[in-house]
């Protein structure tokens, strides 16, 4: 267990203060954002890729390909909420990107950044995998739910950060 506090950064090691790991929290989460929850894989895939309005590819494109039989309805449904979990990532990103520049120029100690990027990342990622795979409308407040923990965690780190400075 040691060696996986040390490892993510969230206390200091015996050799000597943890280390920072707020630009690998954030290249990893623009991966995610950017990359990991597109849908451009999976409409490819479908053959509902259309690189010149790309955006329109599921609601211009998706019905026809049902009735088609090209997908299912679920499978339909499924890139909806992928393309939803998508937007919304990366509508919350600029707020962790601030969150995270004043916690490095308020001087906050590495652990707490860590911490904060932990929690977001862990909320984020668990928010993705409930978006897409919830179904239910009595299930789907747990992707509310973790909504707002990865917000509360950058909230969270602005707050600390604004007592720093």
């Amino acid at each position: 267990m040691s060696f996986l506090l040390d490892f993510l950064g969230l206390h200091a090691t015996p050799t000597g203060p943890p280390p920072n790991h707020a630009i690998a929290y954030l290249i990893g989460n623009w991966f995610l954002a950017h990359g990991v929850l597109s849908t451009r894989p999976a409409k490819r895939l479908f053959g509902l890729d259309h690189n010149v309005a790309p955006r329109e590819d599921l609601s211009k494109y998706g019905e026809a390909a049902v009735q088609a039989g090209k997908i299912t309805r679920s499978q339909l449904n499924r890139l909806k909420r992928q393309e939803a979990a998508h937007a919304n990532t990366i509508e919350g990103f600029p707020l962790f990107v601030a969150a995270v520049l004043v916690s490095l120029f308020a001087g906050l100690p590495s652990e707490t950044i860590n911490g904060i990027g932990l929690w977001y990342t862990v909320s984020r990622v668990a928010f993705g995998v409930a978006y897409v795979g919830i179904e239910s409308e009595g299930w789907s407040f747990l992707r509310s739910l973790l909504w707002w923990s990865g917000n509360v965690s950058c909230i969270t780190a602005l707050v600390l950060g604004g007592k720093n400075l």
